[in-house]
């Protein structure tokens, strides 16, 4: 929803320089990786399929231009595939049938490709083979062509479906409150989980883990809001997770993980995670957040609580209306330094505001327009930052390390978002640094400027790897035969 974010990235603006702010690197520096630090094994990169792919979900193209490495050609231009390998499903809260009577109370504001179909259309119809499976193609089509693609996937709700809410609006309650009947709470449990099992039995798709809520604490959703979303109170949260596990495990799902609860903050992560009881937790195999609360917040305190307890953490949305991706990059790198994810999630891939997505398109004809150079400046990190690499340590807010054990690779990812300065990457604690030709790659955001440009014209000073970054650029290299 581009109102609230962007009320968000003003805030976040304002406090920008605070201890765990952005740097604004504007002077020559030298960045010392510690290939002692093990921040854990990168999981990967992802796309919620809300709500660009209710629009593009059964193209081809784009399912290559996001879930592959390859070269995609679009509008003239050869793109390079960003490789991502996870995506994230929505499931539906909205349906046009009528139950008893009853039907749903839709927001005058929510724009139709925003609706997503839900597959319990109807209460009074228990039995999950008569639910509406055919609901929802062309996000399906996305979900099962970024699997065949080698994605993992995760299974999330923006809110219950329409005739679970108090005011059968699914965009939220008039007040912002609570909208989740009470005697529904297991019911959205069971339409989750069944969804999953049907998935995996006709669809091909094993979701990996199951997500009950968006933004549950947040209060911004209500019932004339732009897009599906239900407030639900941590207390109630607790149940639910609960009641989620269970009805995975009751049927045959309990490889499937429960992951919670997706909330906009860092620090409303921490309060959520925290009144959590014992039995939530337990439920509880992934912390989710996202990362709306940008350049502040505290995100070391949130992973510290998250790794004590021995859960894995995502930042499993992030987005704002940056075009050049600086910000994104920025955060990005944030994250990698404090709060130590082992996935990263951009929200929407593509979208109708402009700076928001990848690739803009049109709201109200739906037609696929320009590319963003936020699209290139993804690729720097998600191209060569792979599963199965250790996150290293790099001492500073604007540098990403990842060293790949069996190839003998160590990838470093940098932004410059001041004027032009030179990098030095002191790489003194490995055992082994390459003598030879190091290569690059290059994005500089400026107009005219590099768009994901590999050079190979990089040699290092004995252990030093010396790197000239213009102004507003990010820059990967990859180093291979380094040993630790």
């Amino acid at each position: 929803m581009v109102t609230r974010r962007t009320v968000l990235t003003a805030a976040a603006a304002a406090v920008a320089g605070s201890a765990l702010g952005a740097r604004v690197a504007s002077a020559d520096t030298t960045v010392a990786v510690d290939p002692t630090a093990n921040y854990g094994t990168w999981e990967g990169w992802g796309t919620s399929l809300a709500w660009w792919a209710n629009v593009f979900g059964d193209r081809d193209d784009f399912a290559n231009l996001f879930f592959t490495t390859g070269t995609v050609s679009y509008g003239g231009a050869a793109l390079p595939g960003l490789g991502l390998n996870i995506a994230r499903y929505n499931l539906g809260a909205c349906s046009s049938n009528s139950v008893n009577g009853e039907t749903m109370a839709a927001s005058p504001n929510i724009p139709r490709f925003k609706q997503i179909e839900g597959f319990w259309q109807n209460w009074t119809v228990t039995d999950p083979a008569q639910w509406q499976w055919a609901a929802d193609a062309k996000q399906r089509a996305a979900l099962t062509r970024a699997v065949s693609r080698g994605a993992t996937a995760e299974l999330f709700a923006n809110s219950p479906m329409w005739w679970m809410c108090l005011n059968h609006n699914p965009s939220g309650a008039a007040d912002g409150g609570n909208n989740l009947q009470s005697w529904n709470y297991r019911q959205h449990a069971v339409h989750l989980a069944e969804t999953a099992r049907h998935a995996r039995d006709s669809w091909g798709v094993t979701f990996r883990t199951v997500e009950a809520f968006n933004e549950p604490s947040a209060t911004w959703w209500n019932a004339s809001g732009t897009q599906e979303g239900c407030h639900i109170d941590a207390s109630i949260q607790r149940t639910i997770v609960s009641y989620l596990r269970e009805e995975l495990n009751n049927r045959g799902l309990t490889g499937v993980r429960v992951s919670a609860s997706d909330e906009s903050l860092f620090d409303q992560a921490r309060t959520t995670w925290g009144a959590f009881d014992a039995t939530a937790r337990s439920a509880v195999a992934q912390v989710n957040v996202h990362g709306y609360q940008y350049e502040s917040g505290r995100r070391d305190l949130l992973y510290s609580d998250v790794h004590s307890a021995g859960k894995i953490l995502w930042n499993s949305e992030f987005g704002d209306g940056d075009g050049t991706g600086l910000r994104m990059a920025t955060n990005l790198c944030l994250d990698f330094r404090w709060l130590h994810p082992t996935a990263w999630v951009y929200w929407q891939v593509m979208d109708p505001s402009a700076g928001w997505g990848l690739i803009r398109y049109d709201g109200n004809s739906l037609q696929a327009g320009a590319v963003e150079t936020k699209l290139y400046v993804l690729a720097q990190f998600t191209r060569h930052v792979r599963p199965g690499m250790r996150i290293l340590g790099a001492g500073t807010d604007n540098v990403v390390a990842a060293y790949d054990t069996a190839a003998r690779r160590l990838v470093l990812a940098a932004v410059n978002t001041g004027a032009a300065q030179t990098i030095t990457f002191d790489l003194s604690r490995f055992t082994t640094v390459p003598t030879g030709t190091i290569t690059r790659w290059s994005t500089v955001t400026s107009a005219g400027g590099d768009r994901y440009v590999r050079r190979a014209d990089v040699t290092p000073s004995g252990k030093l790897v010396r790197l000239a970054f213009p102004a507003g650029s990010v820059q990967t290299l990859q180093l291979d035969g380094v040993a630790l």
